[in-house]
């Protein structure tokens, strides 16, 4: 057949096996066909008969979103993040929580798993086999390793498509044992889910800290009022800001009174460079009239003169000395009574100025004020220099006060903070309690009524092998046998007409 194969191929000849060579090919290895048959068909019913039956427990977990994991954290609202719906890591998740070896180990302590038991027709026929297993002598430390190993490999673990449910399936040949093993399961796997997605503790270890912060507000509130006691403040920030709010007024006063001053000055200067430019007195009245007394002494004087030349005229010449003093002298009186006609008499009366008067009150007021207003400045100055140094000291005490009230307030938060947590704690302890979590047990298992494989399925699985195996080992011998059968064979391989065929029957 090989030849066959390879002599088509090289040809280029399609060979296309129709339904009689099929059944010529069943019909040649019958014998082979029976053998094979019978042998996997008695196999079957041997282990169908052999081995013991499988009892199937089942149950069902629901995976939900209702209640958030707890945060640990130092926020007094911590943002819970809380899906929407259930994912496929969450499933997956639960399913390895199913599936810890942890887990699984209790559950074989819990059923006695790992105690030898013998279930089968095979171990009762044969309790010599039975002896010599390993499994039945070895300690218990080694046999509890296997029976974990040995649940891991029969417990089947796997979510339900497009559901929020895990399917949990467990056989044994007793179906008591199964269900008790998956309710084994699920009452420990919902311990194991609690502990894993909540703290062990928390309620211990926020109540300690509570209290602790209890006492360190207490604390802190002691030394705060110890602090108002001894530095005499109520109110440090108060007190300074009413402090400030005075300097402030005494500052502006300050420097009013200064700009006052220098104002003051500048008036005093103004005043005395005014006082200095005026006279003291003016003149009221001013009476102007000839001097008559003088006028008619002078005229008298005039005549005699004129009198007393016409008579030295009468008698010496007029180029004599004598006449020429009088001359002179007349002339010199007419001079006079010239000057005594142009200047007349002059009578003023004067009186005190009233504004040089004004100048000088204004002045010695302005002088008064001023010595006022130093005195006042000074005064003021020491006055804010005060204010500031008590300001300062305020300063500095608000700044000790503002420590212990902040500190005050952090101890009050604190102890606020995990007085919540403790009470959150508290109520995440009584969900636990009355197993109020995530996963649910929808569906519980029960005892199975009737096993997975039984006689009859081993025989109907029998059946199906042998006839599966018995036609592969025809065509399998078939394909391996290289002689020649048929005409159209030699024809093939050969590339020569056949002329006659004789049976082997000789028929």
């Amino acid at each position: 057949m090989q030849d066959d194969n390879a002599f088509d191929r090289s040809n280029n000849r399609p060979v296309t096996p129709t339904l009689r060579d099929l059944l010529l090919v069943t019909f040649r290895h019958r014998e082979l066909m029976v053998l094979s048959f019978l042998g996997i068909l008695l196999g079957a019913v041997f282990a169908g008969l052999l081995l013991p039956k499988q009892y199937e427990a089942r149950m069902e977990i629901l995976v939900k979103r209702e209640r958030a994991d707890p945060v640990v954290t130092s926020e007094s609202n911590p943002q819970l993040q809380v899906a929407a719906k259930v994912t496929e890591e969450d499933l997956n998740s639960e399913v390895e929580l199913l599936k810890s070896r942890d887990l699984l180990e209790k559950v074989v302590l819990a059923c006695g798993l790992y105690a030898p038991k013998a279930h089968s027709l095979w171990a009762s026929l044969l309790p010599v086999a039975e002896a010599k297993d390993p499994a039945g002598s070895a300690s218990k430390d080694e046999r509890i390793p296997r029976a974990v190993r040995t649940l891991e490999k029969e417990l089947g673990v796997e979510p339900v498509k497009k559901t929020n449910m895990i399917a949990v399936t467990y056989a044994s040949p007793d179906p008591q044992l199964a269900a008790q093993v998956l309710a084994k399961l699920a009452e420990l796997y919902l311990q194991k889910h609690i502990a894993v997605h909540r703290p062990p503790g928390a309620f211990d270890f926020f109540k300690q800290e509570t209290q602790q912060y209890r006492i360190e507000l207490a604390s802190t509130e002691a030394r705060l009022a110890a602090f108002g006691r001894e530095s005499g403040v109520v109110s440090a920030d108060l007190e300074k800001e009413v402090t400030l709010r005075k300097l402030h007024d005494f500052e502006s006063d300050l420097q009013v009174t200064q700009a006052t001053i220098k104002e003051t000055e500048q008036r005093i200067r103004a005043l005395e460079k005014q006082a200095a430019s005026m006279p003291p007195r003016m003149t009221t009245q001013v009476h102007t009239s000839d001097n008559p007394q003088l006028l008619q002494q002078l005229q008298s004087t005039l005549l005699n003169l004129e009198l007393k030349r016409t008579e030295l005229l009468t008698r010496f010449d007029p180029s004599y000395r004598l006449v020429q003093e009088v001359e002179t002298e007349i002339a010199q009186t007419r001079a006079a009574i010239s000057e005594a006609e142009k200047a007349p008499l002059r009578d003023e009366v004067t009186d005190r100025d009233p504004t040089y008067e004004w100048l000088r009150s204004e002045l010695a007021k302005a002088r008064a004020d001023l010595e006022s207003l130093r005195a006042r400045a000074t005064a003021t100055a020491h006055i804010v220099k005060a204010y500031q140094e008590t300001a300062g000291q305020l300063d500095q005490q608000g700044m000790v006060q503002q420590d212990l009230t902040r500190a005050v307030k952090a101890s009050e938060q604190n102890y606020l903070l995990y007085l919540r947590k403790q009470e959150e704690a508290r109520i995440s302890d009584a969900l636990d309690s009355q197993r109020i979590v995530n996963v649910a047990i929808a569906e519980a298992a029960t005892v199975p009524a009737l096993p997975v494989r039984s006689t009859g399925f081993f025989l109907l699985l029998g059946v199906l092998l042998a006839t599966l195996v018995s036609v592969a080992s025809a065509f399998v011998a078939d394909y391996f046998d290289p002689r020649l059968r048929t005409a159209d064979e030699v024809e093939a391989v050969l590339n020569t007409p056949v002329l006659a065929a004789i049976p082997r029957n000789g028929k």
